[in-house]
């Protein structure tokens, strides 16, 4: 049998779009002999609605694409599995559809619903019951055009002329108890799993072993179904649609792409899955054991009756799974994100305030990452990207094709570096080379008259002229003065974003890129409102050592070898008045390193620890070179420093995804603004633990020893 399954680039309540991509994927896999074809899960309405699927309307609409779907030339001889939302008996539903020649052979709803980090479906759908069936009656509209009154809604499964499919949906492969293991034990031999899942750094490997793992066990042939792209908000969807049977993948599609459509086929044996099987005497047990799942027989095969008789096909081979480095999904994720986000947002282009330090470098890198991947896709014929590149480039009605990445650049992506007095002469530089080597229009401004101006205003309101520190002024003067300027920026960014098209004749506005990274986030080493306050970032999610790492890497695949200065830079603000004896540094002012941070979110967020348990995992790690009191100090350093600055990230700028200890305050890191910053209690008992432990015999053995 020849099987499809694919990722498609949706766009929430995007209907006659979503409709588009998946007639097109269905035409595709037809033509690649493909008799079974899975999609994306809520492919019809996207997946990211969120609370649009609280509203009638996006029910109604996903049924009126599905009526479209129904009369469509492209449904006839092939079983569809089709992902929309569904209301039964008037409670909302996370649903596969499946389809056949026109008919609805049933509708399965998600039984274990996503609702962690980035997911919140128990706050739209409802979990179904494990094997449970009931009927569904179906809306007048597709009665209309099926002639049928009601169908199976449940989990249940289809069997057809030749063999069994059952469905499973994203995060039920990732449970315990994932649903493929007793409809393996049960008979089905070809499993469907649809999802939404996002790009993270470092998680794919997780996704595809627990592929290879299910079919390993139970065998069978596994076919996994991604949305790719951005649905409208800090996720994008990664792709990477795959085949895999009895433990080995077959196909795999690509993880990165700016093609609205792929199509993943294979072409594999269903003896092999019952021979497979027969190997383990324990699963036939097992299997005689497990109750039966209700099946809804179809009048159809997945076979061809040509295929045995044509020598020509031949069952395709298992491949290694390909992963990228985290380096390559730093220089495709977000890129093809931020593509997603310009072309569908209708502005002109990108404003990035290139400071010449390393965060903003890598926020241009990424942004000369996507204009080579826009070349790419416009020279492989992808008319999508030809006709969006057109229209941001201002040559809409011309025969205008990117074919040079640095060109493109300079027709959509801005620059500007905004110095004071404070800056130096080499960031200065190095921002004006990075944007000649990348191709962006860049500019270049002194803004000290408009710093003096809001200084004397200040000082002719209040008589008083704060001083920085090193002129002797108060810690609070040489804070407030220090975010004067960052705040200035800003309010400068906004402003030329809007103007610096119009004074190149060009229609629309730019959308303005932040550069804060995750570490600086996470301890609150921003000022708010300032350039960490834009329309997206795309490193917001991304700690300073894989941004390094990064760059290192684009220095050598994209030939930039300017970026090997901004990894030799000293990370400064720029933000105090530079002397003989003393130059801005970031580590100095935060009071700890960049990798200690990328430690401390981890623990905070991914391994759950509050104050006391990181500072008892810290002080195992770092005990052969600090002592207890010593490794105390630095966690509540740190948790006092994050706890006051908290109420920074309910305004930070919407962030690419990519870390698992990300502090976005939106939806994925829930915790409250208002800290008691003393943590009288917690650090007390930290203090105890820390004293405890440099007194007893054990530490002054290790102590010695070390």
């Amino acid at each position: 049998i020849t099987v499809a399954t694919c990722s498609l680039n949706q766009w929430a309540l995007d209907f006659e779009g979503n409709l588009k991509r998946i007639l097109e994927s269905i035409r595709i896999a037809k033509a690649k002999g493909a008799k079974l074809r899975v999609g994306p899960e809520l492919e019809i309405s996207g997946y990211g609605c969120y609370d649009h699927f609280l509203e009638s309307d996006t029910y109604l609409h996903s049924w009126e694409v599905l009526a479209e779907i129904l009369k469509s030339e492209e449904a006839r001889d092939m079983i569809l599995d089709i992902g929309m939302p569904v209301m039964h008996k008037t409670v909302t539903y996370n649903c596969r559809v499946i389809l056949c020649n026109g008919k609805i052979e049933l509708i399965r709803p998600k039984i274990f619903l996503a609702n962690d980090g980035n997911y919140r479906e128990l706050r739209f759908f409802t979990p179904w019951v494990s094997k449970k069936v009931e009927k569904h009656y179906l809306p007048r509209m597709i009665q209309s055009i099926t002639g049928q009154f009601t169908v199976p809604f449940g989990d249940t499964v289809v069997s057809t002329l030749d063999t069994c499919i059952g469905c499973e949906t994203c995060e039920e492969l990732f449970t315990p108890q994932s649903p493929h293991i007793s409809m393996g034990l049960d008979g089905v031999e070809v499993f469907t799993n649809s999802s939404g899942s996002h790009h993270e750094l470092r998680k794919l490997d997780t996704r595809i072993d627990l592929i290879k793992a299910a079919t390993a066990k139970v065998g069978g042939i596994y076919l996994y179904a991604n949305q790719q792209g951005c649905d409208g908000d800090r996720l994008y969807y990664d792709g990477c649609a795959m085949i895999v049977m009895n433990g080995n993948v077959i196909a795999q599609g690509s993880q990165f792409s700016l093609r609205d459509v792929e199509v993943v086929t294979a072409t594999v044996d269903l003896e092999d899955v019952r021979s497979f099987r027969a190997r383990c005497a324990s699963r036939g047990i097992q299997a005689t054991h497990t109750e039966a799942y209700e099946r809804q027989d179809v009048n159809f095969s997945l076979s061809h009756p040509h295929t045995d008789g044509d020598l020509s096909v031949v069952p395709d081979k298992p491949r290694p799974p390909f992963y990228h480095t985290p380096e390559e999904e730093i220089a495709l994720g977000p890129a093809c994100w931020m593509w997603d986000y310009l072309r569908r947002s209708k502005t002109a282009g990108y404003f990035l305030p290139l400071s010449g330090g390393i965060d903003s470098c890598a926020t241009a890198v990424i942004v000369a990452s996507m204009c080579r991947l826009v070349v790419k896709e416009a020279a492989a014929g992808n008319e999508q990207v030809i006709e969006d590149a057109r229209r941001l480039a201002g040559q809409g009605d011309t025969k205008y094709i990117p074919t040079d990445p640095t060109e493109f650049a300079g027709q959509i992506f801005y620059t500007c570096y905004m110095g004071t007095s404070n800056s130096s002469d080499e960031t200065r530089q190095r921002a004006k080379r990075l944007a000649g080597v990348i191709g962006s229009y860049h500019t270049d401004l002194n803004m000290d008259t408009v710093v003096t101006a809001i200084h004397g205003l200040f000082s002719l309101v209040t008589g008083k002229t704060p001083q920085y520190r090193i002129h002797g002024g108060s810690n609070t003067e040489n804070l407030a003065l220090q975010n004067i300027q960052a705040r200035l920026r800003m309010l400068l960014a906004y402003l030329f974003a809007q103007l610096l098209p119009w004074c190149r004749s060009k229609e629309g506005g730019l959308l303005v890129l932040g550069s804060a990274n995750v570490d600086e986030s996470l301890r609150g080493y921003l000022t708010k409102y300032d350039c960490s306050s834009a329309d997206i970032n795309p490193i917001g999610a991304i700690s300073k050592n894989d941004l390094k790492g990064f760059i290192a890497y684009a220095q050598k695949e994209f030939k930039m070898d300017i970026l090997g200065e901004f990894l030799d830079a000293t990370p400064t603000a720029e933000l105090e008045p530079i002397t003989e004896d003393y130059v801005q540094s970031d580590e100095v002012d935060m009071g700890m390193s960049y990798s200690e941070l990328s430690q401390y979110g981890t623990l905070r967020k991914v391994d759950r620890c509050g104050p006391f348990s990181m500072f008892y995992k810290l002080v195992h790690e770092w005990g052969q070179h600090l002592r207890p009191t010593e490794v105390a100090a630095k966690v509540k350093r740190f948790f006092f420093y994050y706890s006051i600055n908290r109420h920074k990230m309910t305004t930070i700028t919407p962030s690419y995804h990519a870390e698992g200890y990300s502090p976005d305050d939106n939806r994925f890191d829930l915790r409250p603004f208002l800290y008691n910053a003393s943590w009288k209690w917690q650090f007390s008992r930290i203090d105890q633990a820390a004293d405890n432990l440099e007194h007893s015999k054990d530490f002054g053995t290790a102590s010695r020893s070390a």
